[in-house]
């Protein structure tokens, strides 16, 4: 399978950008999660192919609908990288990194808008994706968060989830987020 290099994926991001802000915003936090990631390299793991994940999960964010369930966007990103061409590999980075992974039971009970399966990593390096995607928000303004911090947040959908968590930092350890927070100006909570 072919990788697209960082110049193929930032062109992607360019060309369904709505808005330079957008590209700025979502690009950026792909940028710091791969940066996150690269912190957990170690054997076995296809560095490469994680790379283009995070720089590829969150490109769905360009084609939710102002009134649309955030969700979704994971999904939006799958289908837009399947209409130019690219692999499964690469479009379940982007459908299958939201919050500790989506079963097929949170669909339901959750009454997610998606399709009645699961969304959860099945490969290490699927897993590392979601993984570093935690320990950075694109919110207003853009933040670094403390494994601590998404332990709370996460918290707040059922225990299986907080618990799954806290298996990926016991898994993985804690990124070093202070550098990073100085090197792009965003505050670490």
């Amino acid at each position: 399978m072919r990788i697209p290099g960082d110049d193929e994926i930032r062109a992607l991001h360019q060309r369904y950008a709505p808005t330079p802000e957008a590209f700025e915003l979502v690009w950026t936090h792909c940028v710091i999660v791969a940066r996150i990631a690269e912190q957990f390299a170690g054997p076995g793991l296809d560095m490469a192919l994680v790379r283009a994940g995070c720089l590829l999960h969150d490109i769905g964010v360009y084609r939710l609908e102002p009134a649309e369930h955030y969700v979704r966007h994971g999904l939006l990103g799958d289908e837009l990288l399947g209409e130019v061409g690219l692999p499964e590999t690469l479009r379940r980075f982007c459908s299958h990194h939201t919050g500790v992974g989506i079963t097929r039971a949170d669909v339901r009970e959750q009454q997610l808008p998606l399709p009645d399966c699961d969304f959860t990593a099945e490969t290490p390096e699927e897993e590392l994706v979601m993984y570093a995607d935690k320990f950075h928000s694109k919110s207003t303004p853009p933040r670094f968060l403390s494994a601590a911090t998404f332990g709370e947040r996460i918290a707040r959908f059922g225990d299986d989830k907080a618990t799954r968590f806290r298996d990926l930092v016991d898994h993985f350890g804690e990124p070093d987020l202070t550098a990073l927070a100085q090197e792009f100006g965003h505050r670490l909570t």
